[in-house]
């Protein structure tokens, strides 16, 4: 994956992610996007990037829960980010991606609509969630950072994957 270097003006850094790469360069973020939102997820907390994969439906597991994978014999929970972020279904035919994460020892695989690239972000950056940031991207968000043209939404890993939180 490509390496981007985000430089701005230095704004008021409020607090910084803590599992995300700290360095001379700054901190490193695997950028993804979800309905057009472009997301961050601290590269530490990356494990795989998957290619659309077949996915297993889990009887009776929550509506997040997309099924699970196998990834070089693992069984791997598949949650679907579309609906842990209360937004609309894929478009029918919509080839999706896997962000492969690991916590508590289980691996999951993070489905998104399209992983984008690497990319250092200078920490002064950071700042806390505005207010007007919808309750269930809140919810799941560390924060943000204001790129030139876009905002990035960083995604806290842990919480995503706290699926008995979100029922």
């Amino acid at each position: 994956m490509p390496l981007d270097t985000a430089t701005r003006t230095p704004q008021a850094n409020t607090s910084l992610p803590p599992d995300a790469v700290e360095g001379d360069g700054g901190q490193v973020f695997v950028t993804l996007t979800l309905a057009d939102q472009l997301c961050g997820i601290p590269v530490l907390g990356v494990r795989d990037v998957l290619a659309e994969q077949t996915i297993t439906r889990i009887p009776l597991a929550p509506p997040e829960i997309a099924g699970s994978l196998n990834l070089r014999g693992r069984i791997v929970t598949a949650i679907d980010l579309r609906r842990r972020l209360r937004l609309p279904p894929a478009p029918a035919g919509a080839r999706r991606m896997s962000v492969v994460a690991e916590q508590a020892g289980e691996l999951y695989a993070l489905l998104v609509d399209q992983v984008a690239e690497v990319m250092r972000l200078d920490p002064a950056q950071f700042e806390r969630n505005p207010p007007t940031l919808a309750s269930a991207w809140a919810e799941y968000s560390q924060g943000i950072y204001r790129l030139e043209t876009r905002l990035l939404v960083v995604l806290d890993t842990a919480r995503l994957l706290a699926i008995g939180a979100a029922a």
